[in-house]
């Protein structure tokens, strides 16, 4: 097997593809990932789920609570990563991103038009996320913890319902292998860069 800027482009872009795949199945482990953001000076990360992929450019989405500490620190600093990894085929994806927020506008609007009742419901939440609670109690609305809300009440949580654009400035693979390692950056205008391991 050679590798050279012809393998990696292949490799990246067979990635795309497994990405925009684990959009429809929770069990993808490119479903979920790993958002790190900056807190002041210390990093932070926490798992979400994956909701859009647009190619060319490449943009991440994600939908979150407006009212959570990752508004307020992709609002002071857009610079965040996103961090994939894949267990059967051993291969690892890192983005540096630049976030841009949706909160009540045409983008927002169009995925919570798409969101269904037993999500919408996380956005109705009497708590913001990361508040002090004296004990703990499930964070939904107690009228809903074992049904979904009605259309209409549900649009109470497009108040805090944000969906994220993550716009990938460079993104790096690495895929594990015994006889070496191969780690590569690609720029926003798909140019290789290998990198050692």
């Amino acid at each position: 097997m050679k590798v050279d800027n012809k393998y990696a482009l292949l490799l990246f872009e067979q990635e795309i593809k497994y990405l925009k795949q684990g959009l429809k199945n929770s069990q993808d482990p490119y479903h979920y990932f790993s958002l790190s953001s900056i807190n002041k000076n210390s990093p932070q990360s926490r798992t979400v789920v994956l909701r859009s992929v647009e190619s060319n450019p490449l943009k991440l989405f994600f939908n979150t609570d407006k009212r959570s500490n990752k508004i307020i620190e992709l609002g002071d600093n857009s610079a965040c990563s996103a961090l994939f990894y894949n267990n059967s085929r051993r291969i690892q994806l890192r983005l540096n991103c630049n976030a841009m927020i949706h909160h009540k506008n045409d983008v927002s609007y169009k995925v919570w038009e798409n969101t269904p009742m037993q999500s919408r419901k996380c956005y109705m939440s009497p708590y913001s996320p990361s508040s002090t609670l004296k004990k703990w109690e499930a964070n939904l609305p107690k009228k809903y913890l074992e049904s979904d809300p009605t259309l209409k009440d549900s649009e109470k949580g497009y108040d805090n319902f944000c969906s994220i654009e993550l716009k990938v400035e460079s993104l790096e693979i690495v895929e594990l292998k015994y006889n070496g390692h191969i780690r590569f950056k690609v720029d926003s205008q798909n140019r290789i860069e290998f990198l050692a391991s």
